[in-house]
């Protein structure tokens, strides 16, 4: 068995979510991911200076490659999305650096970028400049608001994406005002996964083509496409539905979150006739089986009747008797709960390491494939852990990277 990317090279500029998740998951897929990173001292001099010098509009882009993500090696995020990844520290302010990665571009496979439209271009590492060199170049850009359009130009984050894309619309109780998720769909799944979709399309048109192409990624195209059944149900009644009036959002019994005597919840999610048939027998109530999609006093008195009972008995209590019915009913986990789950530990999607700093949590991946090993990723790396080793890759000798240390281009 081989990793189904085994032999694919990712170059990671990304510095949010959306480009670090979807390479983590390229290189779960067995990618060899190197996240390109600024030198320490080109870091802190350009967050010391960075309010004097807004005239250089490339430079300051090149400021953005270096937040809080970057704080420090054991950083959470780098821990977790940054598995079986290298790191490389190179300057991209500077000629010198821009020419290092031109020469890291030449045998990639993938340059991943998550940057305003036009600040990779300015610089000189666009995707016109470096398909030049590198014909066979996947490049993919993840924006808010894409490569072209009015908006392509606005700041943007998973709230702002979540809000013109009318998900946020239809999450909150009714009558109330939107209600955050809480969870980043925008940047996780009209992000991430559909940059990962959008890469292997391209990887797999190479195959007959010869050439790679441009990946334009929106989360707001992304999130769009989330909420597709509010777009159905447009489409099907000529109205948007209500905040919370909807069967996705609890507007009926059979499909809702309820409230247990500890103060816990627990998920019904018997849309299917059988599994809401299956519920109400289970309570004595098969008077309601023809009532599943009542409106009403009838809803009320339906809702009314569950909710008292769930709260007769603990959270544990109702999954211990309920969850092996065929009904569609769990738990409301929290995070320690969730991590600790033992269906998501047998799938190998939570696993642990010791460190230095105590035991570590590692996310695994989410796609399976049967004739690939499921992947065995080692620690994230230590911030520029792999320089000297990538330059040489790249065919500089021991004098170049002498020199580029002095200059300052890579860590001294």
């Amino acid at each position: 068995m081989t990793s189904p990317l085994g032999r694919i090279r990712v170059l990671d500029l990304s510095r949010d979510r959306p480009g670090q998740f979807c390479s983590a998951l390229l290189a779960a897929l067995g990618a060899d991911v190197v996240v390109v990173g600024a030198p320490r001292d080109a870091a802190n001099e350009r967050g010391g200076a960075r309010h004097a010098r807004r005239g250089d509009e490339a430079r300051d882009g090149v400021e953005q490659m270096d937040p809080e993500y970057y704080r420090g090696p054991t950083s959470a995020d780098i821990s977790l999305l940054g598995q079986g990844k290298r790191s490389i520290r190179l300057d991209l302010a500077r000629a010198e650096g821009r020419e290092v990665f031109h020469r890291l571009a030449e045998w990639a496979d993938v340059v991943l970028e998550g940057f305003r439209p036009g600040l990779m271009t300015r610089l000189g590492l666009g995707y016109e400049t470096l398909s030049k060199r590198n014909p066979r170049l996947v490049y993919c850009a993840i924006t808010s608001y894409g490569q072209d359009g009015p908006y392509r130009a606005r700041a943007g984050h998973d709230i702002t994406a979540l809000g013109y894309a009318a998900v946020l619309e239809f999450i909150g109780e009714v009558d109330g005002p939107p209600v955050l998720p809480g969870v980043q769909i925008a940047d996780i799944g009209g992000g991430a996964l559909m940059a990962v979709l959008g890469i292997l399309s391209a990887l797999f048109a190479r195959t007959q083509t010869g050439r790679g192409q441009l990946v334009d990624i929106s989360t707001l195209d992304g999130s769009l496409i989330f909420n597709v059944y509010q777009h159905l149900l447009m489409t099907l009644k000529g109205t948007p539905q209500g905040r919370a009036r909807t069967w996705l959002t609890g507007d009926n019994p059979c499909y809702s979150v309820y409230e247990t005597g500890d103060g816990r919840h627990v998920t019904v999610g018997a849309f299917e006739p059988h599994f809401w048939a299956t519920l109400c027998r289970h309570f004595g109530r098969e008077d309601f089986i023809d009532e599943q999609w009542a409106v009403g006093e009838k809803r009320e008195e339906i809702f009314a009747f569950f909710r008292a009972r769930f709260r007769e008995r603990t959270r544990d209590e109702w999954v211990g008797e309920l969850a092996d019915q065929e009904i569609c009913f769990g738990p409301v986990n929290s995070v320690a709960e969730a991590l600790a789950d033992p269906q998501l530990r047998h799938r190998g999607m939570i696993a642990e390491r010791s460190t230095p700093a105590g035991p570590q949590v590692l996310l695994g991946c989410p796609i399976k494939l049967s004739d690939a090993p499921r992947a065995t990723r080692g620690p994230a790396p230590r911030l520029g852990e792999h320089t000297e080793e990538l330059l040489r890759e790249a065919g500089l000798d021991a004098a170049a990277i002498a020199r580029l240390r002095a200059a300052g281009v890579v860590d001294r």
